[in-house]
């Protein structure tokens, strides 16, 4: 069974990111005063009483407005609710009850989930304690007081949703997800690619640039296996992140890339390559990651007879250290192409994790020294023992020789190419590491 999933509904600014924050135990989700600056549903993974549950922050419930952004905030609310086993309804006890509570407890009883109610913010239980009974008019049961900001009452709630967790899951199932990042600048169609793959209103979509200011992860499965998809906020160029928020968000990109096995690289067709695409992708091929160039908006491009290897072309021309990464042309929009990806990102994440042996890399470092010969310096010449592969993720191996500075960047880069035409390792960059070995050692 799957793990129980936690969703904490509120109103805008009631302290929901800090409570999240506090029992993820990590800053995933963005806090601030400036009301719904969650906007998304974010996911967490925890654990209590040896239980292991999904957790989602939500953006504030506003159940009476126009905002756009607003309302599909309460959308994604909404959405949580539905997918929710067990819901905490955090409120505010400084603000008392309000008609948004109000109208989120009619919300919440309508939906038949079990309910913790949470009063934040109640840092001296005696000084609130006549404002915690009025709570009880909401009809969702007893409140609970807390404060997320002290870590007081936190374990008592956690105490009371253990009880509510679904008899029949055990929650604990080790379940091996590709890990993909969705990471581009701004409004080149991220949300709108995982709202297309999960087939729901997953990402709030609109011609806002910026719209996504969190890194969310959305779980998936279909016939070629399991994946979490991370939907970042757009990265945009350092001179136009002036808010805090917006700081938080780049910073939280370079996270979730981080966090990726593999990370399908977004690219505007209408636009092509651009410099901030540039320093995206050099972000996730400094991270070891897969990579794999999405060209979305493919729809919408006008083609000619060999527009397509002309595209290709340019893109491997403009990053050209990404050459290895394997391009598609999609639509997030109509689909096109769109279940290909899946093929590719196993590929891909199969690719990264590689290990070849010691004596199949040594057999291709042989053959390339007779092919090509190492460079000379000053009447030395370059010697190289041999090889080992270190680690995966990215595949990195450890060349021993006998004169570390004779090994030049150019020859670097021609032994890869001849491990990429043996082993593949395609969409993965690869490492080499130098070490320096005394020849005398080597007739030991």
């Amino acid at each position: 069974m799957s793990k129980p999933i936690v969703a904490i509904i509120g109103k805008p600014n009631v302290g929901k990111s800090t409570f999240f924050n506090y029992i993820v135990g990590s800053r995933i989700s963005i806090v601030e005063d400036t009301p719904g600056v969650t906007r998304d549903r974010v996911y967490g993974e925890s654990n209590w009483r040896g239980k292991n549950f999904t957790l989602i922050d939500t953006g504030g419930i506003e159940p009476d407005t126009n905002d756009i952004i607003l309302s599909q905030m309460r959308l994604q609310a909404n959405i949580a609710i539905d997918i929710a086993d067990v819901i905490i309804f955090l409120t505010d006890v400084r603000q008392g009850v309000t008609a948004a509570d109000e109208e989120i407890a009619i919300m919440l009883k309508k939906s038949k989930k079990p309910v913790v109610l949470v009063c934040n913010k109640v840092d001296d239980f005696k000084k609130f304690e006549a404002d915690i009974y009025e709570f009880y008019k909401l009809g969702i049961g007893d409140p609970m007081p807390i404060s997320a900001s002290n870590a007081q009452g936190i374990g008592d709630v956690l105490d009371n949703v253990y009880e509510k967790f679904p008899q029949d899951g055990d929650g604990n199932e080790d379940e091996e997800r590709i890990k993909v990042a969705v990471i581009g600048k701004p409004n080149v169609g991220k949300s709108s690619l995982i709202n297309k793959i999960l087939g729901e209103n997953r990402n709030i979509v609109s011609d806002i640039a910026g719209t996504t200011r969190d890194a969310i992860d959305s779980y998936f499965e279909n016939d070629n296996g399991k994946y979490t998809f991370i939907d970042t906020a757009g990265i945009r160029r350092k001179s136009k992140v002036t808010e805090k928020i917006e700081k938080y968000s780049v910073m939280r990109s370079v996270l979730a890339i981080e966090r990726a096995d593999v990370c399908l690289m977004l690219i505007d067709a209408l636009e092509g390559v651009t410099d901030q695409d540039a320093k995206i992708a050099g972000e996730a091929h400094e991270a070891g990651k897969g990579i794999i160039i999405v060209v979305n908006k493919w729809d919408e491009y006008e083609k000619d007879t060999g527009t397509l290897e002309k595209y290709k072309k340019d893109i491997y021309n403009k990053l050209s250290y990404l050459t290895y990464a394997p391009i598609i042309f999609i639509s997030a929009k109509t689909g096109q192409r769109v279940d290909k990806l899946f093929g590719l990102i196993n590929e891909v994440a199969e690719q990264n994790a590689k290990r070849i042996t010691t004596a199949m890399l040594n057999q291709v470092i042989n053959e390339a020294i007779a092919i090509v010969q190492p460079p000379t310096d000053k009447g030395k010449r370059l010697k190289i023992f041999y090889g080992t592969q270190a680690t995966t993720k990215p595949p990195t191996f450890v060349i021993f020789v006998n004169k570390k500075d004779l090994f030049h960047f150019s020859y670097e880069r021609y032994l890869i190419n001849q491990i990429r035409k043996e082993f593949g390792f395609v969409g993965t960059p690869i490492r080499i590491i130098v070490r320096e070995k005394l020849e005398k050692d080597m007739m030991k």
